[in-house]
């Protein structure tokens, strides 16, 4: 057991449909119970999350961030710590929690999730850094999304109606009956390719959306990006081969690509990304790795 800390919580109440309030109640309560300190992180929204966080770990007034949810809540808690020695708990407690499952962390158990942040290991891990026209600073530690499966996303968030996985599926039938390849340029360590793509990923971990391993050779740890380019195929051959994407045997198609490098720079018209399954930035933008960027308690 670690010596008393004092820890910024951030939980998300709807992760995991609504267990995310449950499991990040108990695991607070469990780390009370261990004689930690808990200093209520948690806002009305993730922007209001991430200035209390930003200002708690600026005041030295806590030691680490847990977060509770899913790869969202990931993605908060690495944009609140990249880059400083405030080392980051994960919870786990969303639908997908694809980065904690290919970080070896526990899922929806609070018990051994405390365990594990109390017991005092860490691993540093690479995040990946965007900075924006206005300067600041965004990071990611998964999968960046910027083709078929980043449109399907912008569309399923558009709508109100229906709930939960039935918008994306109809989002996924929508797109489907419109789809063009994608004309990118993609850039990677300062050699450029231009291609025709159904899909582009920018990946630091292996998985993403629940268990699709885009690229399953991707390192957190290896100070590379791995870029998976999916070129030109046929709407019928893109759904032949997108299913195999959950068992990661999807990059044995002649029309797969794995790229690497530690800069990236992707082009393109009319596509928004998405990162650790959040809206992330529009194309075209740029990302480097960060080596050892982020802490993580194990």
């Amino acid at each position: 057991m670690t010596a008393p800390m004092r820890v910024g919580l951030v939980i998300n109440p709807t992760a995991g449909k609504n267990t995310g309030a449950r499991i990040g109640r108990e695991a607070a309560s469990l780390l009370a119970a261990a004689g930690h300190e808990i200093v209520d992180l948690s806002a009305m929204d993730g922007a209001h999350a991430l200035a209390r966080g930003r200002a708690a770990i600026l005041e030295r007034s806590v030691d680490v961030v847990v977060v509770a949810g899913g790869d969202g809540m990931v993605h908060l808690g690495v944009n609140l710590v990249a880059g400083t020695d405030v080392p980051l708990g994960i919870i786990a407690a969303g639908t997908g929690n694809d980065n904690a499952r290919e970080l070896g962390l526990p899922v929806r158990d609070a018990a051994k999730a405390v365990e594990r942040i109390t017991r005092g290991a860490t691993r540093r891990i690479d995040a990946i850094r965007l900075v924006t026209a206005q300067g600041e600073a965004r990071w990611f530690v998964g999968v960046l999304a910027a083709g078929f499966d980043a449109v399907v996303n912008e569309r399923a968030n558009g709508w109100r109606w229906p709930k939960g996985q039935m918008r994306y599926n109809l989002a996924i039938a929508r797109e489907l009956g419109v789809f063009r390849p994608i004309p990118y340029v993609v850039e990677i360590d300062g050699t450029r390719h231009e291609t025709k793509a159904m899909l582009v990923a920018v990946a630091n971990g292996p998985a993403y959306g629940g268990g699709m391993k885009v690229v399953p050779e991707a390192s957190y740890d290896d100070g590379m990006l791995d870029v998976l380019i999916l070129h030109e195929v046929s709407i019928p051959t893109l759904l032949r081969v997108f299913p195999k994407v959950f068992k990661g045997e999807h990059v044995s198609h002649p029309a797969v690509e794995i790229l690497r490098g530690r800069h990236v720079r992707l082009e393109a018209r009319g596509i928004v990304s998405y990162a650790d399954g959040e809206r992330f930035e529009p194309l075209p933008l740029d990302c480097e790795v960060v080596p050892g960027a982020v802490t993580v308690l194990t």
